[in-house]
């Protein structure tokens, strides 16, 4: 009884997270951290930005999950500077594209996901949090290509510029650097 219990409870304890792999919290600090300081900073730079302009998006919700790949898996393809910021602003336009072309969001916004993802593929710049992106576009009804470089290109790319600078102060090559012949 004890024992097929206890390897029920481990059979099924991979669908509550037995999958993910073990951290240690040195880590998960510097992680966190390093989130923390990279959207602060990004918050900081683009709040000035959108005061110097009078443009009203200046932020772009997706850039948390973007931060989590930076700044956590700094060593994934997918938080490499080419994926976020190919990958975020390429979506912003399909996002961009479909709110203007669709009318009815039951098409829009999977089209927009879909298109996103397609040219993520086309280009290599697969970064998931950008499909988001396409999705904020149709949501927010947003109709100018502007949006696609600010606020998501010029934010891709300042937490790109702190994601190295962090990750690297703190022991973590960012970006991967091509294998030496």
């Amino acid at each position: 009884m004890k024992h097929s219990l206890q390897y029920l409870l481990k059979y099924y304890s991979f669908y509550l997270g037995g999958d993910q792999p073990t951290v240690a919290w040195s880590e998960r600090i510097r992680s966190v951290l390093g989130a923390f300081i990279g959207l602060m900073l990004v918050i900081a730079v683009a709040t000035y930005l959108r005061e110097l302009s009078g443009i009203d998006e200046w932020l772009m919700a997706s850039l948390g999950a973007s931060a989590l790949l930076v700044f956590v898996l700094p060593g994934s393809p997918m938080a490499q500077p080419w994926a976020v910021i190919a990958g975020n602003t390429l979506s912003a336009l399909a996002g961009v594209s479909c709110a203007i072309l669709i009318s009815t969001p039951l098409l829009a916004l999977p089209m927009a996901a879909a298109l996103s993802i397609l040219g993520m593929f086309m280009l290599r710049c697969l970064h998931p949090p950008a499909a988001a992106v396409a999705l904020i576009a149709v949501l927010g009804g947003i109709t100018h290509y502007r949006y696609a470089f600010f606020p998501v290109m010029v934010d891709s790319a300042l937490l790109i510029l702190v994601g190295a600078a962090y990750n690297n102060l703190t022991s973590k090559c960012y970006p991967n650097r091509p294998p030496s012949k």
